[in-house]
């Protein structure tokens, strides 16, 4: 089952409609941006996430591609009902990529949808520019999952905080996806733990870039080289192209550099200082 994890827009920041009496009501999915037309799906009300955040489960009978919706929801009790038209997804989703196929064919302007041989291409080189980052960060860029049985919140912590659970420590990151309150007071916490890159839009960011740029020259990726054409003559005889922008220049390719920031800090094992010989220390001699 593929997911999308959705927030309240309002007024340019997100909120919890069910903390003001109101409630989100369903996703509807269209196969075109314009939002028109009969609708390929539409998805009943989801599951809390957590505050604010709410979980749509959309069935696996859609093919894959990309698809534009729209969420009804009521901002507040009494209030009149609200429509986010801001919703776009590449289905399937939790496949172990970081980007989507069709974020790589929108980059070097492969028109969608795409056929299942361009959705191979591109897939192939998202995983490479993916392993290229884990090799960078010396870390992978899919969570996993756990669940914590039993457990008890920090007193007066928010329940959506990694914080609130003290099973979790700072030597990673931690996601809380959801929790259950059990019978007996305690709870069940469901956790990714772990770098999501998928969340991360610097990562997204370079991974679409890099895989791209690896087939920006290809023009057997998909139809489209998506190269800079700056001249072509009459003729059609000639052609020139652009140099790509420099580091640091506006639309210049992200660098490995920019994703510093996700790098865990090494750990020093400080050596324990050599004993001196004896008789200054070290063993005790026997004699007397």
């Amino acid at each position: 089952m593929s997911t999308l994890d959705w927030q309240a827009p309002h007024g340019g920041a997100w909120f919890d409609p069910a903390a003001a009496g109101g409630a989100v009501t369903s996703l509807t999915l269209h196969d075109n941006p314009d939002r028109t037309g009969p609708a390929a799906a539409t998805v009943p009300a989801p599951a809390p996430l957590r505050p604010g955040a709410y979980r749509f489960t959309i069935p696996d009978t859609l093919p894959s591609g990309r698809y534009w919706g729209t969420v009804a929801f009521t901002p507040a009790a009494g209030a009149a009902a609200a429509v986010d038209r801001s919703v776009r997804i590449d289905l399937p989703t939790g496949t172990g990529l970081v980007a989507s196929p069709e974020e790589v064919a929108e980059k070097i302007g492969i028109p969608l949808p795409l056929t299942g041989a361009q959705r191979d291409t591109l897939r192939t080189a998202i995983e490479d520019a993916q392993a290229d980052v884990e090799a960078y960060l010396v870390r992978p860029l899919v969570p996993r999952l756990a669940i914590l049985n039993g457990v008890r919140p920090e007193p007066g912590r928010d329940l959506g905080s990694w914080k609130a659970w003290a099973y979790c420590g700072p030597d990673d990151d931690f996601t809380v996806d959801g929790w259950t309150l059990m019978p007996d007071g305690t709870y069940d916490v469901q956790l990714r733990v772990g770098l999501d890159g998928a969340a991360e839009r610097p990562i997204r960011r370079f991974v679409v870039a890099h895989a791209a740029e690896s087939l920006r020259n290809t023009p057997t990726a998909g139809g489209s080289s998506g190269r800079r054409v700056s001249s072509l003559s009459a003729e059609g005889q000639s052609i020139s192209y652009e140099g790509a922008p420099s580091a640091g220049q506006a639309g210049a390719l992200p660098v490995l550099a920019t994703l510093d920031g996700y790098r865990q800090p090494p750990v020093y094992v400080r050596p324990r200082p050599a004993a001196a010989p004896w008789p200054y220390g070290g063993t005790v001699s026997l004699w007397r």
